[in-house]
């Protein structure tokens, strides 16, 4: 029985998506069982876990209401299935433009009950050698940060392109994990997405996991993977550079609080 107080053994499933929900969910659900029975107690999904569609207006057609659908039915399911606290990387909600949608990160707890749902804030964009991105063109942004406390651990909530905004995370600290569920591009991920990463794991002084799309997808697009979890020193504890897979690892509370004792730069903050 872990200490959940003092560690908390925590999961991140990476997935190379493809363009059918049912297959998705079925890859994610044999990943969910993967983790939580090396004994996570908390498992987290990357950004869309259920859909990398052929076009972007593909999300919008498996939109659903918010509190009912077979996406949000899987989640509750798994979460109760293996008694763990389940962050299902994004689901497209229904926003107020029927021609967009909310990429909402949801949490479920062990008993399969929704507990916060935090809709993606900033929204990617990139013009660049070719590739070309636009997601405020079938998204609808959110506007509130969100952090879930699960049991004394406080997890802040982001998706993805929040990453490049350190604001949004001065907004949620003091936490103990940041969650990022991502579904990078190869380019950019290459560039930026390890250095992003340990930087905000390193100026909030949290662990930061961060599950990911990896691979070669059905519908051409490849992405950069690299699933990780970092240590509040910035220091990367376990990766997993492409293809399926679980990254798993504890959360130490001794490990934090060294940290904030060592170099108290949260405590040092004026603004």
């Amino acid at each position: 029985m872990q200490d959940e107080a003092n560690t908390l053994k925590v999961a991140a499933v990476q997935m190379v998506s493809a363009t059918d929900p049912a297959v998705n969910m079925a890859a994610a659900a044999r990943l969910i069982a993967q983790a939580a029975g090396d004994g996570a107690r908390v498992v987290v999904l990357p950004e869309y876990f259920c859909l990398l569609g052929r076009k972007d207006t593909d999300k919008v057609a498996i939109r659903e209401a918010d509190g009912d659908g077979p996406l949000q039915a899987f989640l509750a399911e798994q979460a109760a299935r293996h008694a763990v606290w389940l962050i299902g990387g994004t689901v497209p909600l229904a926003s107020a433009r029927p021609s967009r949608v909310r990429n909402a990160c949801l949490v479920y707890g062990p008993e399969g009950t929704r507990r916060a749902r935090y809709d993606k804030i900033h929204l990617f964009g990139l013009d660049r050698g070719g590739e070309r991105f636009d997601e405020s063109a079938t998204i609808e942004a959110g506007r509130t940060p969100v952090v879930c406390d699960v049991g004394p651990w406080r997890i802040g909530l982001s998706v993805c392109y929040d990453v490049r905004f350190p604001e949004l995370y001065r907004n949620l600290s003091p936490v103990d994990l940041i969650v990022v569920p991502s579904a990078f591009t190869y380019t950019t991920g290459q560039a930026h997405w390890e250095i992003l990463l340990r930087a905000r794991a390193i100026e909030n002084q949290c662990y930061v996991l961060a599950p990911a799309q990896g691979g070669r997808h059905e519908n051409g697009r490849r992405t950069w993977g690299h699933t990780m979890l970092i240590d509040p020193w910035g220091e990367i504890v376990s990766v997993l550079p492409e293809g399926e897979g679980v990254v798993a690892g504890s959360l130490q509370r001794a490990r934090l609080l060294e940290v904030r004792a060592s170099l108290p730069a949260l405590k040092h903050r004026v603004m």
